[in-house]
């Protein structure tokens, strides 16, 4: 009896060490996503649909509040997001120039909203608001968030992006304090050289948030590039973030989030996971028709950390009658690749040029193109960089990263 009462106890031992080892081990971090576009074009509903599988919770651009005051209502497809079948967040964005915040106003359009988003089938998860102020404004922001949190009950979260800037100010602790959850948001504009998203910088914001906040939190991620214009003093001239730049560069900087550095990150931080990060939310939903996102299956392979595998090559298209051909680079891979740096061909070749991101240079090794601008091809997708006049060939291309 006193050996069988040893066997049991040690199962017991056993079983209860296997459960503490399946309760320690952090699962990965789930993934929400901006839906923030002020259009719902086709494409929008159908990269819904398409990537449901892998969301936990869509956050939607409901209405965007001016300088001014005046509203902007986004016309977001209910449908699309019932049949999608995950919670929904209903963000709001206050510009961060506006100094009235109008809780009153913010309260009545989800009181306005809700009933037509309920009656489509749309699980409401909560409230976002997304306010990019400067540090001082932390002080009248955290009072119209009270009044916010206190008008929507206990029944619906309370959430905001915040921004790494605010670490440095006094008034952040009270803030962080209101909402149910913050979202962090590490891409960023700041300038040419620091680019969009940098992973030291991100880190060290991410582990100075969680010393800040006792509530769960996450983490925004970019999905995108933008092409930014500098004034002389190098303040920023312009941001298009959504339409593709088609010129040869030194007029403005093209940043990018590329899908390698942010499945680098987000390896990372689920090996040293930063205390109360609840979960990652993306910004923004790639689209078809997005052309500075990256595309939906690089997306979602970033998203469930499976391996990226892109393939750039270069080849050269007769083009008309005049000799010249025209240099196509295509990525034949999985996943979105950064534009190479450098392409260099062989052969006798007495002209050339670059477009579209590229510019012709020479050095001893003879010329060549350079990229001007950053960006992404995407997965399956092809890019004029360029044409190119040969007498025999060119014979080969060699694409430098």
């Amino acid at each position: 009896m006193k050996a069988l009462a040893k066997r049991c106890c040690a199962a017991l031992c056993s079983v209860s060490l296997l459960l503490l080892a399946a309760c320690g081990k952090q699962t990965d971090l789930p993934g929400d996503a901006y839906v923030w576009q002020r259009v719902w074009t086709p494409p929008v509903s159908q990269a819904l649909a398409e990537s449901a599988d892998v969301v936990r919770a869509w956050r939607v651009l409901v209405a965007e509040m001016n300088p001014d005051g005046r509203w902007f209502t986004a016309a977001p497809d209910l449908a699309a997001l019932a049949a999608a079948r995950r919670p929904v967040v209903m963000v709001f964005r206050l510009d961060g120039r506006a100094d009235a915040l109008p809780a009153a106003d913010v309260l009545a359009r989800i009181k306005a909203a809700r009933p037509a988003w309920e009656s489509a089938g749309i699980v409401l998860a909560g409230i976002e608001i997304d306010y990019d102020c400067a540090t001082s404004k932390l002080p009248a922001y955290a009072a119209f968030l009270e009044t916010l949190k206190h008008g929507l009950g206990p029944n619906l979260p309370l959430s905001i992006t915040a921004l790494p800037t605010w670490l440095g100010g006094s008034g952040l602790d009270a803030l962080l304090r209101i909402p149910d959850e913050a979202v962090l948001q590490v891409h960023a504009v700041l300038s040419p050289e620091q680019g969009l998203f940098n992973a030291k910088r991100a880190s060290a914001w991410l582990a100075a948030f969680a010393d800040r906040t006792r509530r769960p939190w996450r983490v925004a991620l970019a999905t995108y590039g933008s092409r930014v214009s500098w004034n002389d003093d190098g303040s920023i001239a312009a941001v298009e973030s959504e339409r593709p730049a088609l010129l040869p560069g030194g007029l403005a900087s093209e940043l990018v989030a590329t899908p390698a550095a942010m499945a680098a990150f987000i390896d990372e931080i689920h090996r040293s996971r930063p205390r109360g990060l609840a979960g990652i939310v993306w910004f923004r939903l790639p689209t078809a028709r997005d052309e500075r996102a990256w595309s939906l299956a690089t997306w979602r392979a970033v998203m469930t950390r499976q391996p990226l595998a892109p393939a750039l090559s270069v080849t050269a298209r007769a083009a008309g009658g005049s000799g010249a051909q025209d240099l196509i680079l295509a990525n034949s891979g999985n996943a979105d690749a950064a534009l190479p740096f450098v392409i260099r061909w062989e052969g006798a070749c007495r002209a050339a040029d670059g477009i579209n991101g590229y510019t012709l240079e020479h050095d001893s090794g003879g010329a060549f193109l350079r990229r001007s601008q950053n960006g992404l091809l995407h997965a399956g997708g092809q890019r004029n960089i360029g044409w190119i006049r040969c007498e025999n060939g060119p014979t080969s291309f060699h694409v430098q990263p």
